[in-house]
Order: C-alpha cells, then structure tokens, then sequence
C-alpha cells in the first residue's frame, strides 16, 4: 500500500496480527524486500510492518538538498519512521534496522526536533547497524559507489562485497533491482552527506534496551566498528557476532535472523504461565 507521509508517498508492506508491531527498516540501496522472508515467518504471532524508506524501492524520491520533506537527512527519514507510526496508529513496537536504517533507527530512538520520543517504543534490534558517527567508508570507496550509481556491473561487485552465503538467482537478482532502481537523489544524498551525520550527541537519550546482530565476515560494517564506533554511545546494548555471514543478514540467513528477532520480542510478551 501506499500512505501520504511527510508530504510524501511512501510504500508499505504489512500483514500479520498481534499486540506487538514489528517495524522493519531496510538497508542503503535496499528495499523492504529484504525483509518478506522474515515477516512471513514472525506475522502469525506479531504484526509485521516493513516500509521502502524515501528514495528507494517503490516509495517516492524527494529532491535532495532540503529539510523535511525534501531531503535525505538523517531526521528526515526518521521522520518518515515517526509518521508511518502514528498513520498505522502503532502503540506497543519494535524497531528493527538494517545497515543504514540503524542509524535511522537510533535517530527515531532519540527523537528528532519535529518528533519526541515514540512512546510506544519498546525495543531496537539492530543488524549492522551504521554507527551514529560518520561512517568509515573509506574515500575510494565511497568514489567507486558514487560512481558506480545505476550502472549493473556495480551493483554486482557491491552484492559480491556484502555478502558471504550464497543466495539463491532469484535473490541475487532482486538485490540487483533494488540497488538498480534507488533514486540518485537519495543514492548520493546518503553516500554525500547522510552518512556523514554525527547523531551521537543524543544517543544518551536512548532509553529502550537495543540488541545488535552482525556477520563476521562482514565487510561494510564489522564488528570491530560496532566495538569502537557503536557500542560506547549506547546504553543497555548487547551484541551478538554472527560466523561466516556477511553483511546482508536478511537475505543471507533470513531463517537464523527470524529466530533471532522471536526470541528477543517473545522476552516482551507476558508470561502467559502467571495467569
């Protein structure tokens, strides 16, 4: 479906019932795709939400360069996060981030200067999360994919570097697509300044616990930055190292990440044994 949001269109997927939302976010260059796997697997127990942020799969692409609703700030996303909460009217949920959604996440978590704090948010899950500091893209790199943009070859080499499980024809080519069909606008805006963005000055407002998951042959985001460029801004975190997986978790291992997520969301439901 499609939903109105910060004066802009926004592409949503939901199915599945509960008392507890679960709120997925995509990776940069991704699309909520990612996520179908997993959510068929959780949505007989928990609604289940996954959004195409700004930019990227079928929602709308907004000229970079501007505050909300134009650009591709890190707030503006979150911001698109908070209004997609309060449009599905979403009380009790977790937020679940991937890669540079993570850092969405953290930003959601926080509050931005038009959103406070969602009050209904009970916990984050994190998966290779982009640190709340600029991110260590090294300079060459971050060149070959702000050259790179729309061109297949690319998109090929980058699938090749984000992942250490062999997918299926059919899931590799659906990367493909979606790095394929991500706005410009929105490709240069996280690659220029977005993920650039020092959000940590605010991470101590983050109250919920937040548990984090990455590959160890993850070679966007290893767990060493998670060690020195993560974990000292939050409070009430873990981290769980994932072997022989590489950074695109829901796509490489969706059924392990799936009882990663049950297991962490089943600790908020009551105990049903006490009444």
């Amino acid at each position: 479906m499609k939903l109105f949001i910060n004066g802009i269109h926004l592409h949503v997927f939901e199915q599945g019932n509960g008392p507890l939302t679960l709120v997925f976010l995509h990776y940069f260059g991704g699309s909520a795709l990612e996520w179908q796997s997993i959510m068929n697997r959780l949505s007989d127990r928990h609604r289940c939400v996954a959004v195409d942020l700004r930019g990227h799969g079928d929602s709308e692409a907004p000229t970079a360069g501007k505050s909300t609703p134009g650009g591709y700030f890190v707030d503006d996303m979150a911001d698109d996060v908070l209004g997609l909460v309060d449009e599905l009217a979403i009380q009790d949920f977790v937020l679940i981030g991937h890669s540079m959604s993570g850092k969405v996440a953290l930003a959601v978590a926080a509050g931005t200067p038009n959103h406070p704090q969602p009050t209904g948010l009970r916990l984050l899950l994190l998966v290779s999360p982009s640190p709340p500091l600029p991110e260590p893209i090294p300079d060459g790199e971050r060149q070959k994919l702000v050259n790179g943009y729309g061109q297949r070859e690319a998109a090929e080499t980058l699938l090749k570097n984000s992942t250490a499980v062999a997918v299926s024809e059919a899931v590799r080519e659906q990367i493909i697509a979606d790095n394929l069909r991500t706005a410009k606008s929105a490709w240069m805006a996280w690659l220029t300044s977005g993920s650039r963005e020092d959000i940590s000055a605010r991470m101590s407002a983050v109250n919920v616990p937040i548990h984090i998951i990455v590959g160890s042959e993850d070679r966007a985001l290893p767990p060493d930055v998670q060690n020195r460029l993560v974990l000292p801004f939050l409070k009430n975190v873990t981290l769980t190292i994932i072997e022989t997986v590489g950074h695109l978790l829901p796509w490489e291992i969706p059924d392990e990440l799936g009882d990663f997520i049950l297991n962490q969301t089943l600790a908020l439901e009551p105990d049903q044994d006490k009444f």
